[in-house]
C-alpha cells in the first residue's frame, strides 16, 4: 500500500500570506469615513494607478471563469457572469480587485474573436492581457481571495439586524405575524 499525503501550508506560510494580504488592502488608504461598495472600491483604486476600473456583466460562455480581470492601455474591466446570484457577483468582483491590488502576472491569453465576444464595443487591439486563471490553489489564488474577503469585510452591507421593506399588500399579514411574535401561543 502507497500512501500519499498532500503538503499543507505550515502555520507560518499562511500567517505571511495574511500579513502581505492586510498590507496591501492598507496600503490602498479606503475611506472609512461613510459606506463603500464594490463600484467605490474600484472609483478608489482607479484614482491610486490613474486607470479607471469598469465592473462589466455579460453572459460568459459555459465553462469560463465566473469572472475576468482585463487590462487595456488605459483602463481595466472588470467581467463577471451576469447569470450568478447577486451576492456571488460581489465575490467574484472582489476576487478579481485582489488580482488587480496584487499585481498579479497578467498572461496574454485573449484572441480578437474572444475579446470582440467579452467587450464588443472595445477595440480587440486595445485589450492585450486578461487574468482568466483555472482557480487553482496556487498562492495569486489564495491572495486574491483573501484580499477580497478583507475587502469584502470592510464595506459588507450585511448586518445582524434584518430590516426590509413590506410592500403595502402585505402590511396587513405582516402585523398580524408580529403580534404573534410578541405573545406565543401557549403550549398545552
Amino acid at each position: 500500500m502507497v500512501m500519499r499525503w498532500r503538503r499543507r501550508e505550515t502555520g507560518q506560510n499562511i500567517k505571511g500570506l495574511r500579513h502581505r494580504c492586510e498590507e496591501r488592502v492598507r496600503a490602498i488608504g479606503l475611506p472609512d469615513d461613510r459606506p463603500l461598495t464594490v463600484h467605490d472600491v474600484c472609483e478608489c483604486l482607479g484614482q491610486l494607478y490613474s486607470r479607471p476600473i469598469h465592473v462589466v456583466l455579460l453572459t460568459l460562455p459555459v465553462g469560463s471563469p465566473d469572472g475576468l480581470l482585463v487590462s487595456a492601455d488605459d483602463r481595466d474591466f472588470i467581467v463577471v457572469e451576469e447569470r450568478l446570484a447577486p451576492i456571488h457577483q460581489h465575490q467574484v468582483m472582489l476576487h478579481e480587485l485582489g488580482h488587480f491590488i496584487c499585481d498579479h502576472e497578467a498572461m496574454p491569453v485573449m484572441t480578437p474573436e474572444a475579446s470582440r465576444l467579452l467587450l464588443p464595443s472595445l477595440d480587440p487591439e486595445l485589450v492585450h492581457r486578461v487574468l482568466g486563471r483555472d482557480h487553482s490553489h496556487s498562492e495569486a489564488e489564495q491572495e486574491a481571495e483573501y484580499v477580497g474577503s478583507i475587502i469584502g469585510r470592510q464595506i459588507s452591507t450585511w448586518t445582524t439586524q434584518r430590516t426590509l421593506e413590506v410592500p403595502p399588500e402585505a402590511q396587513e399579514l405582516v402585523t398580524r405575524l408580529a403580534v404573534l411574535e410578541k405573545h406565543p401561543p401557549h403550549s398545552r
